[in-house]
């Protein structure tokens, strides 16, 4: 393709070249977004390395977060190198790696068991229960699709996702809230967590749906997203294991049989960075039943 205004022909035949790629439903939802934000901006001009330029400093200019900008130029650049321009990417904006994250951002365990509690107590059983789920897991917003009726009946579930397949322990008192409430809602197989017309949930509703919840809860908003969840897992997990690899391994982190590393985080250090400074050393042999037991909290 060698067209230099950008289309919505070209819009599509790239929504299908992202699919062929096998790109999760998510990441193709994110892209195209930002490509559809860009040809707006864009508004009929021909793409020039210049233009290219130009749209990464307005955005610069718009206020958002760097981590932000370059995940719509990896969109953008991705789209160039699919339309033959390659000539045009714009490298990303060079933002250090922090090794500490915000405590002020830090979700606790009070305050994710108040979540439950505020949930329960306004008779939102699903948004408890997924709260529950992901925190007691540590699965990704996106991987909520792959808790099912079957996968609670057998105590894991199998993530296929991003080109690799992990297994997901799911502890006891979670997989019969979770059957229980599959049989309420006469969900006999497949997703549990389904909107009311039968679709399953989408990450913009279980974003929305948390940060309602948190003003009910009186937790800061800022510390309730999907995400946080899964930092929670992560830091009481390892402070329970002292082990960073296991941890590594459940997150989905670590290439079959590869050391895990900051090295491999260094695009996504979805792993608390500071746990990367301590070493495992004096970890004793934990199992992983224990340790999510643990993190369980003991919920009622």
């Amino acid at each position: 393709m060698t067209e230099d205004r950008l289309t919505p022909l070209q819009i599509q035949a790239f929504a299908r070249h992202l699919r062929l790629e096998e790109k999760s439903e998510a990441t193709m939802e994110k892209y195209l977004r930002d490509i559809r934000a860009f040809a707006r901006w864009l508004d009929g001009r021909e793409i020039s390395k210049g233009l290219s330029a130009a749209w990464k400093a307005h955005l610069v200019e718009r206020g958002y977060a760097p981590a932000s900008i370059n995940a719509k130029l990896s969109a953008l650049n991705s789209l160039l190198e699919f339309l033959g321009l390659g000539g045009c990417r714009v490298k990303f904006l060079r933002v250090q790696r922090r090794l500490f994250r915000d405590a002020g951002r830090e979700l606790t365990k009070a305050e994710y068991q108040h979540l439950l509690d505020t949930a329960h107590r306004l008779g939102q059983e699903r948004l408890g229960l997924l709260v529950e789920a992901m925190g007691a897991t540590g699965i990704r917003v996106s991987e909520v699709r792959y808790l099912t009726v079957e996968a609670a009946r057998q105590g894991k579930a199998e993530i296929s996702l991003k080109g690799k397949i992990r297994t997901i322990l799911l502890p006891g008192k979670l997989c019969r809230k979770l059957l229980q409430y599959a049989q309420k809602q006469k969900t006999a197989s497949g997703a549990i967590f389904r909107t009311k017309s039968g679709k399953e949930l989408g990450r913009r509703q279980i974003w929305a749906e948390m940060k309602r919840l948190c003003g009910h809860a009186g937790v800061d908003p800022r510390k309730v997203f999907p995400h946080n969840l899964r930092h929670l897992f992560a830091m009481v997990f390892y402070r329970t294991s002292r082990d960073i690899v296991k941890l590594a391994d459940l997150l989905g982190h670590r290439q079959a049989g590869g050391p895990a590393g900051p090295q491999q985080h260094r695009d996504h250090p979805h792993l608390p960075g500071d746990l990367w400074r301590r070493t495992p050393a004096d970890a004793g042999p934990a199992g992983t039943d224990l340790l999510i037991t643990e993190f369980a909290f003991r919920h009622k």
